[in-house]
């Protein structure tokens, strides 16, 4: 074993349900904070909606159910009045020069990379997304030692395989991106430290803008309403939302039990009792998302009649239910 074996012996590897929250809550938990991933996702305010049609996937709009990549990780900042460090570079040669020597140190590093560059993925997992993130925590050989928190176990990844994740081109490019935390001198959570993320999330769902949050999600409906049944276009687009929803990243539903695992927690851990009420009831909105991705997935596979209007009015009934729950959290926190 090579100079960084310290670094094997002290660090855990732990699977998560999200890339970004499961990555920052290992790496702040092996630095001796207790955080879990719904914490980490509930403090940085991680929960959001945004239908972007400007933003173009393949000529379809672009529908996020969370903050945007890097949100999670840099709204922790804030309550932990923590310090880290972010890196990019201009060469693969450069950014694996200045990773070999952090890892030399024992750091534990916080990539961003591509998943369509990252071997161990299964091949029907790869598709061309910018903003994965994993952990790198030793070297052997030429391969890297990973922990990449969407699999159960640590992973290896040769050299080359990295450098091309860490620099693959086009949307939310890498460039190398590397983190790591300088300082983080508040490791315990307070109410008023629950309390003011817990109000940073609710501005942003119920937020005056028409394409975020709970409006976003009326938009979206009105654009659905609108498509014609028997048009071909009409199945692509309910299939692009449905893989928005559940394949990229976590999915609508996902965040919405990350969350409410989050109010849960904290409800514990701070004697906030209320929010216990909250967490079953983000759990029953989380499964009318599922609800809605099967409606969805049964007409694009021809199971059911293509009724975009009836989609619409699940949507609809979404907003309806979320814009009630976070109204409600809001006066809970007050």
């Amino acid at each position: 074993m090579n100079a960084i074996a310290p670094t094997l012996t002290r660090f855990e590897h732990r699977h998560a349900a999200h890339c970004e929250s499961g990555v920052i809550s290992n790496m702040l938990r092996h630095h001796g904070v207790p955080m879990t991933e719904p914490l980490a996702f509930g403090l940085a305010a991680g929960l959001s909606f945004a239908y972007l049609p400007f933003v173009k996937l393949s000529g379809l709009p672009l529908v996020s159910y969370r903050m945007p990549p890097r949100a999670i990780i840099k709204g922790l900042l804030g309550p932990l009045s923590a310090r880290f460090r972010f890196e990019t570079f201009r060469t693969p040669e450069a950014g694996q020069r200045r990773l070999d020597a952090l890892l030399a140190e024992g750091r534990l590093v916080g990539l961003q990379t591509s998943v369509y560059w990252l071997p161990y993925f299964p091949p029907d997992m790869r598709f061309h997304f910018n903003a994965h993130n994993l952990l790198v925590y030793g070297k052997d050989g030429d391969d890297y030692l990973v922990s990449d928190p969407v699999f159960e176990t640590p992973m290896r990844c040769a050299a080359a395989d990295l450098a091309r994740a860490r620099f693959a081109k086009g949307v939310l490019a890498p460039k190398g991106m590397m983190y790591y935390p300088e300082a983080v001198p508040r490791t315990e959570l307070t109410q008023a430290m629950v309390a003011q993320a817990i109000r940073r999330n609710v501005r942003s769902m119920l937020a005056p803008i028409p394409l975020v949050g709970v409006r976003g999600m009326r938009r979206l409906a009105a654009r659905l309403q609108a498509l014609p049944p028997q048009a071909a276009h009409t199945v692509d687009y309910i299939g692009h939302l449905v893989r928005m929803q559940e394949e990229i990243g976590t999915g609508g539903a996902g965040f919405r039990f990350i969350y409410a695992a989050f109010l849960q927690e904290a409800a514990d851990a701070v004697a906030m009792p209320q929010l216990a009420a909250f967490s079953d009831r983000l759990t029953a909105i989380g499964d009318g998302w599922r609800a809605f991705a099967l409606k969805a997935a049964r007409m694009v596979k021809g199971r059911e009649a293509v009724d975009p209007p009836r989609l619409a009015a699940l949507l609809r009934a979404q907003a309806d239910q979320e814009e009630a729950f976070f109204r409600d959290l809001r006066r809970a926190v007050a």
